[in-house]
Parts: C-alpha cells; sequence; structure tokens
C-alpha cells in the first residue's frame, strides 16, 4: 500500500514539475514575443514558479540558458553580456533576488511592529480603564487565594492521611472480626446438650 502511495506522490510531482515547465516554455515565449528582456526573476514572476526551481531542475536551466543566449544575440534587443563575464548575470540575478527578498522582510517587519504596536496599545487602554487601586487590590487578592490554596491543599493532604489511616484500621478490625467469627464457629455450630 505505500508502495503505491509512493508512486502516486512520484507520479505528482513528475506531473508538477511538466506543468512548471510548460508555463516556464509559454513565459519565455511571452517575453521573447514582446521583446522583454529575459531574467531568472521575470521569468519566475510570469511563470509562477519559485526561483530555486528554475536553478535546481536542470530542463529549466537549459530552458532559461537556451532563451537568455537567443535573447542576447537578438538585434533588436542590446547585448548586455558583450561586457561581462557569463558568471556575473547568474551573480547579479542572485543580488536582484536578495534586494527583492530584503524588501519583502522589511515590508514584513513593518507589519509586525504595527500590529504589535496596536495590540501594545490595547493593553494600555485596559489598563487605563481600570480604576485607581485597583492592580493594587488584584495582587492582594491574588496573594490571599494562594495562601487559602496552599491552607486548602495542606488541609487535603491530611484528610487524605486520615481516610488511609481509618481505612487500614478498618481492614485490621474486619480481620480481626473474622479471626474472632472463626473461634467462635466450632461453638456455634454445636448441637445444643439434651434436655
Amino acid at each position: 500500500m505505500s508502495t503505491s502511495r509512493t508512486e502516486a506522490a512520484v507520479r505528482a510531482r513528475h506531473q508538477a514539475t511538466q506543468e512548471m515547465l510548460q508555463r516556464l516554455q509559454t513565459a519565455m515565449d511571452a517575453m521573447a514575443r514582446d521583446h522583454t528582456p529575459i531574467t531568472a526573476a521575470a521569468l519566475a514572476r510570469t511563470a509562477r514558479v519559485s526561483r530555486t526551481f528554475l536553478y535546481q531542475n536542470q530542463q529549466a536551466r537549459v530552458l532559461v540558458e537556451h532563451a537568455t543566449r537567443k535573447n542576447s544575440s537578438h538585434p533588436g534587443i542590446p547585448n548586455s553580456r558583450s561586457h561581462t563575464p557569463p558568471t556575473q548575470p547568474a551573480w547579479r540575478e542572485r543580488a536582484l533576488n536578495a534586494e527583492e527578498a530584503l524588501d519583502q522582510a522589511q515590508r514584513e517587519i513593518r507589519t509586525q511592529r504595527t500590529h504589535i504596536a496596536e495590540i501594545l496599545g490595547k493593553i494600555r487602554d485596559l489598563e487605563h480603564e481600570l480604576p485607581e487601586g485597583s492592580l493594587q487590590r488584584i495582587v492582594t487578592e491574588n496573594t490571599s487565594l494562594k495562601q487559602q490554596t496552599r491552607q486548602l491543599t495542606q488541609d487535603n493532604q491530611r484528610l487524605q492521611e486520615r481516610l488511609a489511616g481509618a481505612r487500614q484500621n478498618n481492614r485490621f478490625l474486619d480481620k480481626r472480626v473474622a479471626d474472632l467469627e472463626a473461634q467462635l464457629a466450632p461453638y456455634l455450630t454445636a448441637s445444643p446438650p439434651p434436655p
């Protein structure tokens, strides 16, 4: 049964990869048709795939390299690679990706800070709604409740010990009664003397 699940998972993954490659090819065709410069970030956005997929999947990497070469040799688009070594665009793409990720992280941080500020404001509002001296009263009541809880816990422990002792005494007395009944049994079963 687990083999069929594994095979189904492999088939689903393969199908998803093929769909992403098809979207990538469609995006590259559209960008070439529109004479849009082909970059990994633009391809990832247009094809709705991750940049990691573009770098890690062998077929996707070949498609991107082929499209980039084709795009750089197109007469209508200036060849930006003619003056830079071939490894530099990959680093430039990664740097652009890192900048975009940094911008996204900063936006998320601003959102989180705003949310934290709103929550802190609500807490301050709740504190201001308390009457004067109520905080001290609440602390005092909390302390007395803790003391009462400790006292009740001690009382409960003492009562548990007494109950355990009473049960032990009861078992001892039951055994004693049983011993006495056993001693009296011969006298009770003996036939009465004739009159």
